[in-house]
């Protein structure tokens, strides 16, 4: 925002951001959200056979109990609803049709990805590959519908290239699918894909705003408000899981709110916006290159080796009782998480409008990450500077403990 507002014209900007409108969709995706997560649970008995998530000796499971994974039914539902009856504050005339008709059109993009997480929820026998294709599908169809293909970088030299319609959308699909497939990956505790997603999604909302989107702002407080209504059930006993449909779901809609947050306003700068999104997608980024070029394996491969897993099992489950408090071994987890993205994404909005600013957050988020990953993975923070051990192409000096599933010992990353 410009600099010497006065109290005035602050309060009244306040007053517009939590205008009626704005806060009937917020409550109406939070209410229906909820409304659908107490129904999901109350008739488990019915549909449990398929909803459950019976699997809970897997590499990456944490929880001791069948938990139904229909959440995301819940957080489509609340967005649906706000699409078919909410109202859409806008200052030109059409726009609110036109409000209206984009969301339609962003939940129809969603629908390929969508369905595939929920096949995969209800039936445990759809295929990564698969999977991978129909959230490909949601990008193009995203990019048809709403015209929405990355309009720039911010990397000289790079964004020539984005004039080029079959590289623009190449990098678009590419780019979308993977903040779509992060929001998955760090989902497996209770509140962190849930939590991630409310404040990554409540920075772009600060980001429109500082732009003066209220497209955006709405969009961003409908889905924050359906994720709430799921948190409530989720966090912290973890009465229902959001599954891979729920974050598919969540995932590709914020990786679309960041696209046509570029191509609606051309002042904000792709750097301030990965600023935000920087931990999932450093989170991606770093377990495809862990599991392909260091152990050799699937990209897809399952393991317990994410930051946030080596969290739980490293400093979580020593510090808190897990005899008698076993769910907030599984709870702190989305603090750890929280903290993270939140700091960050309060940074990238207040300071983030200047690339350098928010190119060097960037930066200092992937050095963090690395930090603090081989700290937990050692157990200790060792004094080594060479870059070959710090990347795990070669073990440390003095070797650590193995511990609870940590392939290699201490030098595994």
């Amino acid at each position: 925002m410009a600099t010497g507002i006065s109290g005035d014209e602050m309060l009244l900007e306040i007053m517009h951001i939590i205008s009626p409108p704005l806060t009937l969709n917020f409550l109406i995706a939070l209410a229906v959200s909820f409304a659908l997560c107490i129904l999901s649970i109350a008739t488990v008995r019915w549909h449990g056979r398929y909803s459950l998530d019976t699997d809970i000796t897997g590499i990456q499971k944490v929880h001791t109990k069948r938990v139904p994974r229909t959440g995301g039914l819940a957080l489509c539902a609340g967005v649906l609803a706000v699409a078919c009856y909410g109202a859409f504050d806008a200052e030109a005339p059409g726009a609110v049709g036109d409000a209206r008709d984009t969301m339609f059109r962003l939940l129809a993009a969603a629908m390929p990805a969508f369905v595939a997480g929920i096949a995969e929820d209800l039936t445990k026998a759809v295929a990564p590959r698969t999977r991978l294709f129909a959230i490909l599908a949601s990008a193009g169809l995203a990019i048809w519908l709403l015209d929405a293909s990355l309009p720039r970088f911010d990397i000289w030299g790079l964004d020539g290239l984005l004039g080029i319609f079959p590289v623009s959308m190449a990098l678009t699909v590419f780019a979308v699918a993977g903040v779509t497939n992060s929001i998955n990956i760090i989902d497996g505790f209770h509140g962190v894909a849930g939590m991630a997603s409310v404040i990554i999604l409540g920075g772009m909302g600060a980001v429109a705003w500082q732009a003066g989107d209220m497209l955006i702002v709405q969009f961003t407080a409908t889905v924050i408000g359906a994720t709430a209504g799921f948190l409530l059930l989720n966090y912290p006993s973890g009465r229902l899981f959001m599954g891979d449909g729920g974050a598919y779901f969540l995932g590709f809609l914020a990786a679309e709110i960041a696209v046509l947050t570029m191509v609606r306003n051309p002042a904000v700068n792709a750097w301030q916006i990965l600023a935000i999104y920087a931990y999932p997608v450093i989170e991606v980024v770093f377990s495809i290159y862990r599991r392909k070029i260091v152990y050799g394996a699937r990209a897809g491969a399952p393991d317990r080796l994410h930051l946030h897993s080596l969290f739980y099992r490293r400093y979580a489950r020593q510090k808190i009782s897990r005899k008698n408090y076993p769910r907030l071994c599984n709870a702190g987890v989305a603090c750890f998480v929280a903290t993270w993205i939140g700091a960050a994404t309060c940074l990238s909005v207040l300071f983030g409008t200047r690339i350098p600013v928010s190119l060097a957050l960037v930066l200092f988020q992937c050095a963090l990450y690395i930090a603090v990953y081989m700290r937990l993975v050692r157990g200790h923070w060792g004094h080594c500077r060479r870059l070959a051990v710090v990347f795990g192409l070669r073990p440390q000096p003095r070797p650590g403990p193995v511990d609870d599933g940590l392939i290699g010992g201490a030098h595994a990353i």
